[in-house]
């Protein structure tokens, strides 16, 4: 009965971890698109905006945006990530009060840094492989990861220009990324 139970235990707790990664992830998501001012008519970014703004909507009305940023979406993410860290714990066997409510607020935000950080790799790595697979075709997923990684990519670009047809600025945001990813999951 107990391997019953911990089975169990462990399937709920990943299914809880994915179904809360992917939702903070479209958060995230829609935080970078309202940032980079994506395409509001694609399909893709109604949809998020459709999954999104039940739980957005209503921190939206106490926490505006400011200059572009939209706060609400950060700190929905945040506060959903704290949630999600609890319950896990809490599926673990440990009650709230024994998980120190600043380690928890601490990991949280790098989570989400590393969460940003996977939104942007994932995106270039696409791109990268769209780019030799179907070359000049219409998606509009791949016009919002244009949209998303553009900003970035052109800096590159301007210090790193395209050599004989070759754009290392996706390599180069790559390096960066995983870099920056190890530095993240050194302090957590």
């Amino acid at each position: 009965m107990g391997a019953l139970s911990s089975g169990l235990t462990s399937s709920l707790s990943f299914l809880i971890q994915t179904l809360g990664g992917l939702y903070i992830m479209a958060v995230l998501v829609r935080f970078l698109l309202q940032l980079v001012r994506a395409d509001f008519y694609n399909p893709i970014s109604q949809a998020i905006v459709k999954a999104t703004s039940p739980l957005l909507t209503p921190i939206r009305k106490v926490i505006p945006g400011y200059a572009g940023i939209d706060f609400a979406s950060l700190v929905l993410a945040l506060v959903l990530q704290i949630i999600l860290y609890y319950v896990l714990f809490a599926l673990s066997g440990f009650s709230p009060a024994q998980v120190p409510v600043g380690a928890v607020l601490f990991k949280s935000v790098i989570q989400i840094c590393i969460e940003f950080l996977n939104i942007y790799m994932f995106s270039l790595i696409i791109i990268a492989i769209a780019s030799w697979v179907a070359a000049g075709s219409y998606n509009p997923g791949l016009m919002l990861l244009h949209q998303i990684t553009e900003p970035l990519s052109s800096r590159i670009r301007k210090v790193i220009p395209p050599m004989g047809g070759l754009d290392f600025s996706l390599m180069v945001l790559v390096i960066v990324i995983i870099t920056l990813k190890n530095f993240l999951g050194a302090l957590a």
